[in-house]
């Protein structure tokens, strides 16, 4: 397999290579010599064009699949197409509206991040695909208030003004003052302190019998936090969208490797690991069939991009993965104004 640049190629080559690759990724369907005869601008007979396509072939740039007379680029075709060649096309008006809107839409991050992923999804006609940062936000204080007999509502409030609520079961046969007792210990505890370091503290003390709570409000503190530990623990790693949008008409034709993509879909653990290897780019990063191990044996793409928070810290990787036919030239620049649109809600 060669590293030829793309100046090595004729220019008759170059253009041959383009319109091929140009109408694999629009149609998802090898691209014969008659076609490409057709096509504006080439001034050349099928014998010649023919001639180029194996030249291209012989180069590894080109395949050509036993049902057809046509030629489809290979991974390394791309790849080289992808470097080389391709003309990034901004997102348009109308698009970058969209994506501004469903993001500024009020509710908790996790919803911004699902919206995202939806979002990327039926703009590119693939599966969206966002990792889900990983947040430990600096706390202030955690309310008890009581409710009905046997529900307390868990207020938690963040060092950046944000509000949690959650309903917890309590003892129906509580004393006096006990919720205010166990909300004032948790909340001397929290603050300033993330709720691991919190938790970590208050346990200890608590087994090491060093405070003075009764056993009613030292039960309240357990239930209070274990309620946020276990929602922590329980957020998903990824948040995956639109993943039907691979089942195309082109994908009759190669319903294996689609059976494989959405297998692949599903050990959402290994897809972020995979988007975990882009979160170290500067920019977009793309990855082309083989060149991901996940990936490999149903030969589909990746593009991704890290979005960061205000200090300019990576908290997570939003993206889309579909077949190698992905419209790299559109979607490239769009994941990337998607990642810097969810860094600025991310904040």
């Amino acid at each position: 397999m060669t590293s030829l640049p793309i100046t090595e190629l004729s220019t008759r080559a170059r253009d041959i290579f383009r319109l091929v690759v140009e109408g694999y990724i629009g149609t998802g369907q090898a691209v014969g010599s008659k076609t490409l005869a057709g096509a504006g601008g080439l001034n050349l007979s099928p014998a010649s064009i023919r001639s180029v396509l194996h030249e291209l072939e012989g180069l590894g740039l080109l395949a050509a699949p036993h049902t057809s007379a046509g030629r489809l680029p290979t991974e390394q075709g791309l790849r080289l197409f992808v470097d080389g060649m391709m003309q990034v096309a901004e997102p348009t008006a109308e698009e970058r509206a969209a994506i501004e809107s469903r993001l500024g839409q009020p509710g908790p991050i996790e919803a911004a991040l699902t919206a995202t992923s939806a979002l990327l999804s039926e703009l590119s006609a693939a599966a969206g695909v966002v990792m889900v940062p990983q947040r430990e936000p600096r706390l202030a204080q955690l309310q008890l208030v009581p409710l009905t007999a046997g529900q307390a509502l868990a207020v938690l409030v963040g060092a950046d003004g944000s509000i949690e609520n959650r309903v917890i079961a309590v003892p129906t046969d509580l004393p006096p003052g006990a919720l205010e007792q166990a909300s004032n210990y948790i909340s001397a505890h929290l603050n300033g302190r993330t709720l691991a370091e919190a938790l970590k503290t208050i346990r200890a003390e608590i087994a090491g019998g060093r405070t003075a709570l009764d056993s009613a409000s030292r039960d309240l503190v357990e239930r209070g936090l274990a309620v946020w530990s276990a929602d922590a623990a329980n957020r998903p790693v990824l948040i995956v969208r639109g993943a039907s949008n691979l089942l195309d008409e082109a994908a009759v034709t190669d319903l294996e490797r689609v059976r494989q993509l959405l297998d692949d879909l599903e050990n959402k653990q290994s897809v972020a690991e995979l988007l975990d290897a882009a979160r170290a780019a500067d920019a977009t990063r793309i990855f082309i069939g083989a060149e991901n191990r996940l990936f490999a044996l149903s030969g589909s793409s990746v593009i991704a991009s890290p979005y960061r928070d205000r200090d300019g810290k990576v908290v997570g990787v939003v993206g889309v993965i579909g077949p190698t036919r992905l419209n790299y030239a559109r979607l490239v620049p769009m994941v990337d104004f998607t990642a810097q649109s969810l860094g600025k809600l991310i904040g």
